[in-house]
């Protein structure tokens, strides 16, 4: 398995809305967007500094308390975990699985605060892995990446500009390094909360085994009230619930 797989689905984010660039430091590699006129190159400096501080805080904290980065099922640390982690394995219990499932939404969140805390940013995309925080003043269409399904790019998901920080999280079983027990080729998690996304988007992605569990999955999810859009792509499936218009790109 590759550590870092080529993310030939960047290209296809809005050059024209948002200025980007990427920031890599070990297994972490984000791609960040902001609009055009709020781009500074120091951001490229602060984004990786907050990157290589949350990075040296989970290795400090994982050597005390192992289990935290190896439990596939929810995980409660003690009181010598960073707030941080604390976040991860409460976001994790929601929906069932280990606390490390939601890192990638963590560290899209902490860098984006970071860009936010340190410049004036009007819009603003983070992308971790095909998990993404945002910003948004106006509507955005997002085109949903699936893999070798014939759905591939060719789903997009209307994401309004009503809620402006916003975590979009995506896991598949057929596509990129992440550990998943399932076979979808993406399933998208929309929730106000990345780390939830995250999570979800991991727990929901290990049950599909097959295009019949699509259906069963989405029934599944309207538990969690959190949840403000869901999409699953397996095969030539589709399933989608929530208010997030769904538009046919190509």
């Amino acid at each position: 398995m590759k550590l870092f797989e080529e993310r030939t689905y960047r290209t296809q984010f809005n050059t024209e809305r948002f200025t980007g660039f990427e920031i890599s430091y070990l297994e972490t590699d984000l791609w960040i967007g902001v609009n055009p006129g709020a781009f500074q190159l120091e951001m490229k400096n602060v984004a990786f500094a907050k990157i290589k501080s949350l990075r040296y805080k989970f290795d400090e904290y994982i050597q005390l308390e192992p289990f935290f980065k190896k439990s596939l099922k929810p995980f409660h640390p003690t009181g010598i975990a960073p707030a941080e982690a604390v976040e991860m394995a409460v976001a994790a219990e929601k929906a069932g699985i280990g606390p490390m499932s939601a890192v990638a939404g963590l560290f899209a969140r902490e860098v984006g605060e970071e860009i936010l805390k340190n410049f004036s940013v009007e819009e603003l995309i983070v992308e971790n892995g095909g998990d993404i925080y945002v910003l948004l003043k106006s509507e955005l269409t997002l085109s949903v990446f699936a893999g070798d399904s014939i759905l591939s790019e060719r789903i997009g998901l209307v994401i309004p500009s009503e809620k402006q920080k916003l975590g979009i999280c995506t896991s598949a079983g057929t596509v990129g390094p992440s550990l998943s027990y399932g076979k979808a080729d993406a399933v998208v998690v929309i929730c106000e909360d990345v780390l939830l996304a995250d999570a979800f988007a991991t727990a929901f992605g290990n049950k599909v085994k097959s295009a019949a569990d699509v259906e069963k999955v989405i029934k599944y999810s309207e538990k969690y009230p959190e949840i403000l859009s869901l999409l699953i792509i397996c095969e030539d499936k589709i399933g989608i619930r929530g208010d997030y218009e769904m538009r046919v790109l190509k």
